[in-house]
């Protein structure tokens, strides 16, 4: 399973999901550690909503294209 953790990432996490470093730092271990996607580990762990799982994966699908 890809585990990549984009910059743009990180930054929407920060900057329009208003997540704390530490909160995202805490996520990427634990997603590095479980091997699962950061977006899901996040929800799963409810440090997000379903609709912030939403906004995330809508924008990160917008990058791609």
């Amino acid at each position: 399973m890809n585990n990549y953790v984009s910059r743009e990432m990180i930054i929407y996490l920060f900057n329009v999901l208003g997540l704390d470093e530490s909160t995202i730092e805490l996520g990427i271990k634990l997603s590095l550690k479980n091997n699962t996607p950061l977006p899901i580990l996040l929800w799963s762990y409810g440090m997000l909503t379903i609709e912030e799982l939403d906004k995330l994966y809508s924008f990160l699908f917008q990058k791609m294209d």
